[in-house]
């Protein structure tokens, strides 16, 4: 998979499926829409019509099933029929799980999606999550030949008119984007370290003609980032703090989007056993994510100051690593008492909230973030969990995930019930809970909301995607797409307008409000 190049086109072309294997892919009621004359091309000689009809009226989809067409190289596949209404439209799970099974093997394949136009965008993201890029295997570094998967989408109900340009070259740029996140977590840490990660940044940075602002090693501590740098401080290749920054001519309100880029996690000092620390150069989730969705967005024409905030560091053991007990001045000059060095997220990303409320003067901050182990168990492998000061942007970002198919749940915010599990005798706070069985995920994400302030007037949403971040042994690229949906309302790009909750759409939480500087799209 690592050598497969993604390529969305209005029309696939024809081919016999025996020099190009074909997928073809939807719910069962929209494969029967979809026109013999259609398919003809890419199926015949080696499937006639009555074979195609014969395999549709066979497949009994619970919750999918598929039937090959003519030996493996053509096959029909079918999605759920129905979904619940904590799932998305689209299906996307099962999307990626069906194209892992049941693509044919090649070197030149094609894929037919036949589904509505709301669906197209998640659709085209679960298929990125099927072909991951890293691999270190001994045979694929012997294989020089690229492999091409085609992807040609079917439009069926309202608004079934055939694919744009525009549109193709939005899902290009959002597929690579969830293709890279998926490349650095999938990356052990012996690659991906903090050095290299920054290497990651300068080269989206170049792409876009950004200078990235990069924080590193004892700067951080002189300028008072004593989250980043304490939890770093022990590492080989020092912690940092990088910045990308899109500011482009009339925008009018500022968007900080900030990622948990620990590249290890050994738990410090509070060490993890052998069976829970494998896994751990996934924690880095949250600023791959938002590398990839900042690459996507900046290319599809966003209006607004975005400002890609990665917080970087190895949470190593070593003679200098953070002792419990330790106390370490945060950046947003609050004393916090360490009692847990396995919780090194939440300070790495409280030095990072604050900066973007400080420094890049942010209305509205996001953190994303692998930060609780509990997240899985509070919403589930497949939903991310949020938790957020504003009601509306809360209901925007589950309907994001619902669009995009990067699912998300809320999580309880209530910070006069629950902060008190950091008090600490002789700190502003504690960094663990005092009862893990109170709610650890929002109490998590209060931790990072208390160094920009509970009464900060933007809107904050903490993103906590521990679960969604793999599935299985692979990395799924989770974020970029919700990322994209999400803040879609402030794209230049027809697309991502379409699968957002928020902005000028029509749909805004918000649009009864008055139309000044601060409240033109998003807030």
């Amino acid at each position: 998979m690592a050598n497969v190049q993604l390529e969305f086109q209005a029309s696939a072309g024809e081919a016999d499926p025996q020099s190009r294997p074909l997928l073809v892919l939807g719910q069962l009621h929209n494969l029967h829409r979809l026109p013999w004359a259609q398919l003809r091309g890419k199926l015949q000689p080696r499937v006639t019509e009555e074979i195609w009809q014969s395999a549709l009226s066979t497949l009994n989809p619970n919750p999918t099933d598929s039937c090959p067409l003519y030996l493996n190289y053509a096959t029909v596949a079918a999605l759920p029929s129905r979904v619940s209404r904590h799932n998305s439209p689209s299906a996307a799970q099962f999307i990626t799980r069906l194209v892992r099974n049941c693509l044919p093997g090649g070197v030149n394949r094609c894929i037919v999606v036949v589904c509505e136009r709301s669906e197209v965008f998640a659709s085209a993201c679960a298929l990125a999550r099927a072909f991951p890029l890293f691999t270190h295997r001994s045979s694929a570094s012997r294989r020089t030949e690229k492999k091409t998967v085609t992807v040609e989408f079917f439009l069926v109900g309202q608004n079934n008119g055939p694919i744009e340009v525009a549109t193709l070259k939005c899902l290009a740029s959002a597929t690579e984007g969830v293709r890279l996140a998926a490349r650095i977590v999938d990356t052990p840490c012996n690659e991906m370290n903090t050095d290299n990660f920054l290497e990651e940044i300068k080269k989206v940075g170049k792409d876009l003609g950004i200078t990235p602002t990069i924080i590193r090693d004892e700067e951080l501590k002189e300028r008072g980032f004593g989250g980043i740098y304490g939890v770093g401080k022990a590492a080989l290749h020092p912690p940092a703090l990088a910045v990308l920054s899109h500011t482009p001519d009339g925008a009018t309100q500022t968007i900080a989007w900030v990622g948990k880029g620990i590249v290890y996690d050994t738990g410090g000092l509070s060490i993890k056993g052998k069976t829970t620390m494998p896994g751990m150069k996934r924690d880095c989730g949250g600023a791959a994510a938002i590398l990839g969705a900042f690459r996507a967005t900046v290319k599809q024409g966003f209006k607004d100051n975005l400002h890609a905030v990665f917080c970087l560091a190895e949470n190593a053991v070593g003679p200098r690593a953070t002792r419990p007990d330790d106390i370490h001045v945060l950046y947003s000059g609050k004393t916090v008492e360490i009692n847990n060095t396995d919780a090194e997220g939440r300070l790495i990303l409280a030095d990072g909230v604050a900066y973007a409320c400080k420094d890049l003067g942010a209305d509205i901050i996001l953190d994303m973030a692998t930060l609780t182990g509990a997240q899985g168990i509070a919403t589930g492998k497949y939903h991310a969990a949020v938790l957020t000061n504003n009601e509306e942007w809360e209901k925007a970002c589950v309907k994001a995930g619902r669009n995009c198919g990067d699912l998300v749940h809320p999580l309880v915010y209530c910070p006069e019930l629950h902060f008190s599990e950091f008090t600490s005798a002789v700190a502003d706070m504690k960094n663990s809970v005092a009862d893990r069985d109170n709610t650890p995920s929002s109490c998590a994400g209060l931790f990072i909301a208390s160094h920009i302030g509970f009464d900060w007037p933007g809107v904050w949403v903490h993103i906590d995607i521990a679960a969604p971040v793999h599935a299985g042994e692979r990395a799924t690229g989770y974020g970029v797409a919700l990322l994209l949906s999400l803040f879609g309302g402030a794209s230049e790009d027809p697309l991502l307008n379409m699968v957002s909750p928020l902005g000028c759409n029509g749909e805004s939480p918000t649009e009864d409000m008055e139309r000044d500087s601060k409240r033109r799209r998003l807030v």
